[in-house]
C-alpha cells in the first residue's frame, strides 16, 4: 500500500499537484482501499491502479478538474490520461483519446 501511494503521489507531483487537498484526497482514497484489500487480499496486486483511478475521480468531483491530462497529443482539446488495465497488474498511463501508453503509473 505504501509503494501505491508513493506511485499516485509521484505522479501527482509531475503534474504540480501534490498539494494538500491532493494529498488529503489520496489518503482518503488509501484508507478506502486498504479494507477493500483486506476483503480481498489477492486485490493487493491491483491496488495501485485503483487508488490512482480513486484519486481522478475524486478530483474530478472536487472540481480540481482532469488529472492527469494529456501532454503527448497535438490535439487542441483537453483530455485526461486513464489507467490500463482498469483491474491488473503494471498499471500504466493510457492517452484516452488514441489509446497509446504514455507512462508507468508512477512515472510520469
Amino acid at each position: 500500500m505504501i509503494v501505491a501511494r508513493a506511485m499516485v503521489l509521484r505522479d501527482l507531483g509531475a503534474r504540480r499537484l501534490d498539494v494538500a487537498a491532493a494529498v488529503d484526497v489520496l489518503d482518503a482514497a488509501l484508507t478506502e482501499r486498504r479494507w477493500w484489500v483486506e476483503q480481498w487480499p489477492d486485490g493487493a496486486a491491483f491496488v495501485a491502479g485503483q487508488l490512482a483511478q480513486d484519486v481522478q475521480d475524486r478530483l474530478l468531483d472536487a472540481g480540481v478538474g482532469r488529472w492527469p491530462s494529456c501532454r503527448s497529443c497535438d490535439d487542441d482539446e483537453p483530455h485526461e490520461l486513464r489507467i490500463e488495465p482498469e483491474l491488473g497488474p503494471d498499471p500504466q498511463w493510457v492517452c484516452e483519446e488514441t489509446g497509446r501508453p504514455v507512462a508507468p503509473l508512477g512515472a510520469l
